[in-house]
């Protein structure tokens, strides 16, 4: 009797253990559990309506559509013109680098499935266009401000979501380093479930 109530309380502490060392473990540990051997990751960039608190971020948070992790804050090597168009105020960035300003927004790694989701929203490559660029990534909590960016900074590749065809006259509109869908602009985003199914918006840009 006794043996038997010393074996259940082993088992008890070693239940307890496990479930503390678990917990324990780094977080990129954890995550990877939650990972397949067949699903690599994709490292992406996003500016616009996929950042944390923007209206399309929800696509990211949802685990029905894959796995996502949140590395830090990134900025683009050079400047790219980040504008606002379209009757649905939708935020593009133009492929034209060298125009505009250095863009700031978020960098995840995804894996094939959350990344496939991602090119339908951006309806690549038929509008957008996903290209593999360098960029500067920093952790969040080390940047008080822009200024300091390059300084906290290491250099990666990421996938971009760029318009690449576009009408000349866009270069013309106003250009941000950060989108917010919150931003002075005054410019809110009409979200696709919204929007009219006969309108063609593209041929305002291209």
């Amino acid at each position: 009797m006794l043996f038997h109530i010393a074996a259940a309380a082993m088992l008890t502490n070693i239940a307890v253990m496990d479930i503390y060392s678990f917990h324990e473990l780094p977080t990129n540990i954890v995550d990877m559990q939650l990972l397949s051997d067949e699903s690599p990751l994709h490292r992406i960039f996003v500016y616009g309506t996929l950042k944390r608190g923007e209206p399309n971020h929800n696509l990211i948070q949802d685990v029905a559509n894959g796995y996502a992790k949140f590395l830090g804050l990134g900025r683009t090597v050079v400047p790219y013109p980040l504008i606002i168009a379209t009757h649905y105020n939708i935020p593009f960035l133009l492929k034209k680098p060298g125009f505009g300003h250095h863009v700031f927004g978020e960098v995840y790694d995804v894996d094939t499935k959350m990344l496939k989701k991602l090119d339908e929203l951006e309806e690549h490559p038929t509008f957008y266009e996903r290209s593999e660029e360098d960029l500067l990534i920093a952790p969040e909590g080390k940047t008080k401000s822009s200024d300091n960016f390059e300084e906290i900074s290491t250099l990666t590749k990421v996938w971009i979501y760029f318009l690449p065809r576009f009408r000349a006259s866009l270069l013309e509109n106003p250009m941000y380093s950060s989108y917010s869908n919150e931003g002075s602009h005054g410019l809110k985003y009409c979200e696709k479930y919204a929007r009219d199914p006969s309108y063609n918006h593209r041929s305002e840009v291209q």
